[in-house]
């Protein structure tokens, strides 16, 4: 960040009174800016014994297969985040149920927030994000093929869960990839 989105003024990294974490602080006007994580919500709709996957068509991770998911929006509930971006990538209508699994993944600011979710019909296509939708059963899951540690994790508890006949919550973080050398 580079200028003040109040008054466009110069801005400055430096901890400001009270606080204990570097923030962008405008010269001029004194406004903070915080910068805090990014939500990302989404679900995993169920139709029968099958769950609905997104193979994307925007980076990252283009080709790659996930459920569908993305950026919560200002004014939205989690619940209405997940069930928006369920009928962006997979033009799919879906009932939202229990939040089944939250991850935090520190190295790229987001915490990814999943529901279990009941697809409503199998009237679903690709939406803009999406090269091709697919309900798929666990046997049929392109696991090596799968965009994200947090739906691969979220993905083998459902199928774990869904085999017990007991569907708990599941918390974790997702650790930075080790570096190449």
């Amino acid at each position: 960040m580079k200028f003040c989105s109040n008054c466009g003024a110069a801005v400055t990294q430096k901890i400001p009174a009270g606080d204990s974490l570097p923030r962008y602080v405008c010269d001029a006007c004194n406004t903070i800016h915080y910068q805090n994580p990014r939500m990302v919500v989404g679900c995993i709709p169920e139709w029968e014994d099958k769950v609905l996957l997104c193979r994307r068509a925007i980076e990252p991770r283009h080709g790659l297969w996930t459920v569908p998911a993305g950026y919560m929006e200002n004014g939205e509930t989690l619940a209405a985040g997940a069930e928006r971006e369920t009928l962006e990538e997979a033009c799919a209508r879906v009932e939202i149920g229990a939040l089944y699994a939250v991850y935090n993944i520190p190295h790229v600011n987001q915490v990814y927030l999943l529901f279990r979710a009941k697809l409503l019909d199998l009237d679903f296509k690709p939406g803009d994000e999406t090269l091709e939708t697919r309900l798929v059963s666990e046997a049929d899951v392109p696991w090596d093929q799968i965009a994200f540690a947090t739906v691969r994790n979220t993905l083998t508890h459902f199928f774990a869960d869904r085999a017990r006949k007991l569907f708990g919550f599941h918390m974790g973080t997702i650790e930075r990839p080790p570096t190449r050398q």
